[in-house]
């Protein structure tokens, strides 16, 4: 049930007290991150200590995207009722997300050609010489999926272990199955019964959407911790790796940084171009959200906050609920720009020059491996590892790959804003390419105009974090 409010009969904003500075959610975190930040470099042991912070507040939030996810989806398919809208969203997902990754790696190898951040890289034999031991101990000897497991890995052996391992896109399958099966039942009832065959899947629906108010409200409890997460996650990072990575590793930061910068430009372009979105005004919409995310190093901390933000921002529930989760598996922008770079800044460190054919292998051989990255311990440098033993280049030993452990938890920053931001824009431009996009509505809350909020939902979590 989507809850329609009457503006007329909205509060009034005048006279409203506004809620103090120190209450921001924005203020709060800046200060825990630099808190982070001082603890860990004035006392590492200290700051290493604090990580238990970080996992707990994470946990608590992954305790609740499975269901947040299924009920989004479940009321956002079934109120479309339509599957071939549903699968049209679908294919225009994954059609934007790979032009886009690809973009994006290719982007990387010329940033990597350009600027060869490898070059003059003073390379410890003895890294190269226990590289595979760090790497297999990094990684947990995992590996990741072949495309075939990756693709099957997508239904899940029941309906309980998807919820029971928060194993998203399984969870995402079942609510796309669920939501067409509800919306067909409620057709189907109501075509024999006419209006009052409609009540009992009008009933289960009111469930799931108050079942979804319910996790909402939870979440907005849960945020409350957000500034302690972010705190022990950034004392935890600088305590553990230090700051001196910074200066061995100096230029292959800046390279990353900066093609990350030239990326979100090249985003805010295709925002504006195919949704009419300004870029930089979301950015301000979602500042919360963004820094939480670099705070705790982690995309999944805000997945249920950035739905409903999209949500209210313009974009239809079935798009967001379809597009955003998905993204967060096919749709690594950060991830894979990071990977392209650190191939070449691997083959020029120890003095390989790739041939035009070896990069392009690069590029295929990612889009395949970066597919399956999210939630495999490691994944980078499983992918890295893979990417390396595909072109077959002697010179390279895939133990090499241990050259970037000590600046790879430095580029979460990088990884975790442009993932954001890059799935955040696909569920606009996904929108606006199906017309499920309040382009109207976007623009006020873009530019700040108080409007109701859509629905239960975002109201209980604003009313609870506000």
């Amino acid at each position: 049930m989507t809850a329609t409010i009457d503006p007329a009969a909205a509060p009034p904003t005048e006279g409203v007290r506004t809620p103090p500075w120190y209450r921001s959610l924005f203020v709060q975190l800046m200060v825990a991150i630099v808190a982070g930040i001082v603890v860990g470099a004035l006392w590492p042991s200290l700051g290493a200590d604090l990580k238990p912070l970080a996992d707990g507040f994470i946990k608590l939030i992954k305790m609740v995207i499975a269901p947040i996810i299924f009920c989004t989806v479940v009321l956002g398919i079934a109120h479309v009722g339509d599957m071939k809208a549903v699968g049209r969203i679908g294919v225009k997902a994954l059609i934007y997300f790979e032009v886009v990754t690809t973009f994006a790696l290719v982007f990387g190898l010329v940033v990597g050609n350009l600027v060869k951040p490898g070059a003059g890289f003073a390379i410890d034999p003895q890294t190269l010489a226990t590289g595979a031991a760090k790497i297999a101990q990094k990684t947990n000897n995992g590996e990741l999926p072949h495309a075939v497991d990756f693709l099957l890995n997508i239904i899940p052996a029941s309906v309980v272990s998807a919820f029971a391992e928060n194993a998203l896109l399984q969870v995402l399958f079942f609510a796309v199955l669920f939501g067409l099966a509800l919306a067909k039942f409620r057709e189907s009832r109501g075509t024999v019964a006419g209006e009052a065959g409609r009540a009992g899947p009008a009933l289960i629906l009111d469930g799931v959407d108050y079942l979804g108010q319910i996790f909402f409200t939870l979440i907005g409890w849960i945020m409350r911790l957000a500034p302690l997460g972010a705190f022990g996650a950034m004392a935890y990072i600088v305590g553990q790796y230090g700051l001196s990575s910074l200066g061995n590793y100096g230029k292959l930061i800046a390279c990353c940084y900066g093609a990350a910068l030239l990326f979100l430009l090249i985003l805010a372009v295709l925002a504006r171009v195919f949704a009419g979105v300004n870029l930089w005004k979301f950015v301000r919409y979602i500042k919360d959200e963004l820094f939480l995310a670099l705070g705790t190093a982690s995309t999944e901390v805000v997945l249920p906050r950035i739905m409903i933000k999209l949500t209210e921002a313009g974009c239809s529930r079935a798009t967001t609920g379809l597009v955003v989760p998905t993204g967060y598996s096919f749709n690594l922008d950060g991830a894979t720009l990071y990977l392209s770079i650190c191939v070449l800044f691997l083959a020029q460190a120890l003095g390989v020059d790739l041939s035009l054919g070896e990069q392009i292998t690069a590029v295929g051989v990612l889009m395949l491996t970066s597919k399956g990255m999210a939630g495999v311990p490691g994944s980078s440098f499983l992918a890295l590892s893979a990417t390396i033993g595909a072109i077959g280049h002697g010179s390279i030993p895939v133990a090499a790959v241990a050259l970037l452990l000590g600046a790879d938890r430095i580029m979460d920053s990088m990884r975790v804003t442009v993932n954001l931001l890059g799935n955040c824009v696909a569920t606009f431009v996904v929108a606006r390419w199906e017309g499920q996009l309040d382009v109207d509505r976007m623009r006020k809350v873009l530019d700040g105009v108080a409007i109701p909020p859509l629905d239960e939902a975002s109201a209980a979590m604003d009313k609870v974090t506000s």
